[in-house]
């Protein structure tokens, strides 16, 4: 039996990822998943920095804007789909391709969703309620104060996340965390992590020039277009939400985009947290170029190209 290879590159936002894996799947002669959420939504295009139209015709993507943000669709409904795409792909290949930010999604293929106990539906209803009075902060500095290891790593203004979590400790009696990482599926390929990473004043200026060319892109007409949608959870993102809060008349044009900024550094610190957690992860910087990392993965896993 041939011996199949995902290779997963992760890292920061903005830090040159999609370019990587387009080298990566040239060089492999091979096809890209996107495990990068924000970017599986049709309507949402500059704001979440879908590929341009040049870099999908230079390698065959998946998962990208094939939902509509008016579409429920899972983490487990991805896991489901990417898993049939690859056992499709491997039929004619031995390499394929993942690349995004969502460390979630990425871990739902390549080892499996975590399993979580059944939930107190009252508790679930409470604070649910709680969040529709009071806002989002309560329950934050609750669960930081539950499950501080967990609230280091999750958006603290997505309340569904901090619901969901909440619940399973107020439910059990137990940390979230202590959920996290125990199942583990077999897969009938070998992972191999790349990871991308840089000075920390380098991601959060590549950060900045990122926004300020979604801006001068027309995030702002972007998110206008989707103002009347944006109590769905698919638009509860970075770079949407806060000009959303700028069309409610809550804060300045100037503040909104310094929001952006700020959110997004703190989302990359999150990812950096979650990855640094894997010594798995093929560690690069990003000034790398891609024959030098090609070279250290033949090397390290006898990978044929």
């Amino acid at each position: 039996m041939k011996n199949n290879y995902l290779i997963s590159v992760i890292g920061p936002t903005a830090i040159g990822k999609t370019s990587l894996a387009i080298q990566l799947a040239k060089h492999f002669d091979t096809e890209i998943l996107s495990s990068d959420s924000r970017q599986f939504y049709k309507e949402m295009q500059i704001g979440t920095a879908v590929p341009s139209q040049e870099e999908l015709s230079t390698a065959k993507h998946h998962f990208i804007q094939h939902k509509s943000i008016h579409d429920t669709y899972t983490v487990g409904d991805f896991e489901k789909e990417a898993l049939a795409t690859l056992e499709k792909l491997f039929k004619e290949k031995s390499v394929a391709i993942m690349v995004g930010g969502s460390g979630l999604y990425e871990k739902a293929v390549t080892k499996g969703l975590d399993h979580f106990p059944d939930v107190d539906k009252n508790i679930f209803n409470e604070l649910n309620e709680e969040h529709r009075k009071n806002g989002i902060e309560r329950l934050a500095n609750k669960l930081i104060e539950l499950d501080p290891d967990y609230a280091k790593n999750v958006d603290l203004e997505n309340h569904q996340r901090v619901i969901r979590a909440l619940s399973i400790c107020l439910s059990t009696g137990k940390r979230f965390s202590d959920f996290l990482g125990q199942t583990e599926n077999k897969r009938h390929f070998r992972n191999i992590i790349v990871g991308l990473d840089a000075d920390r004043r380098i991601i959060y200026d590549r950060i900045n020039q990122r926004v300020d060319m979604m801006l001068k892109n027309g995030l702002l007409e972007e998110a206008k277009s989707l103002e009347k949608h944006k109590s769905l959870n698919a638009l509860n993102t970075v770079g949407y939400k806060e000009l959303f809060k700028f069309m409610d008349g809550n804060v300045s044009l100037e503040k909104a985009i310094e929001n952006i900024k700020t959110n997004t550094r703190r989302f990359a610190k999150r990812q950096l947290t979650w990855y640094r957690k894997d010594d798995r992860v093929n560690w690069f910087n990003y000034q790398k170029t891609p024959k030098e990392i090609i070279e250290k993965l033949k090397d390290k896993y006898l990978l044929q190209s």
